[in-house]
């Protein structure tokens, strides 16, 4: 019987040997080769990790805060290699979803998730 923990780590090895990983890991050593890049992607998951904190703890985010949030967005956004890697982020985060989701058909399938 296969060791799930086993094919865990086979499929972990897969995935960074991947061509979406190899572009992320690409597109992630030019912005931190890049000084100002690197601070304007640094300011910018700052400020969303502040929001996301603020949301966790209940509190209401403020209109300023959330219209820094989207200058931020719009200044990262006008970089070119910061854009390529959060589209490139993008695309892994989605690959995930999608193996996730095939790993745990088995327990939806138990207990009846895709029923209905």
């Amino acid at each position: 019987m296969a060791n799930p923990y086993d094919k865990a780590r086979e499929l972990a090895t897969e995935l960074k040997g991947s061509e979406e990983f190899t572009k992320l890991s690409d597109l992630h050593a030019k912005v931190n080769e890049d000084e100002v890049a690197k601070r304007m992607l640094d300011n910018f998951r700052n400020v969303q990790l502040g929001l996301q904190e603020k949301q966790m703890q209940g509190q209401e985010i403020t209109e300023e805060e959330v219209q820094e949030a989207q200058k931020q967005f719009e200044l990262v956004q006008q970089h070119e290699v910061i854009s390529q890697l959060m589209e490139e982020e993008q695309r892994m985060s989605q690959l995930v979803g999608e193996i996730n989701k095939i790993i745990t058909e088995p327990l939806e399938d138990l207990y009846g998730v895709n029923e209905g």
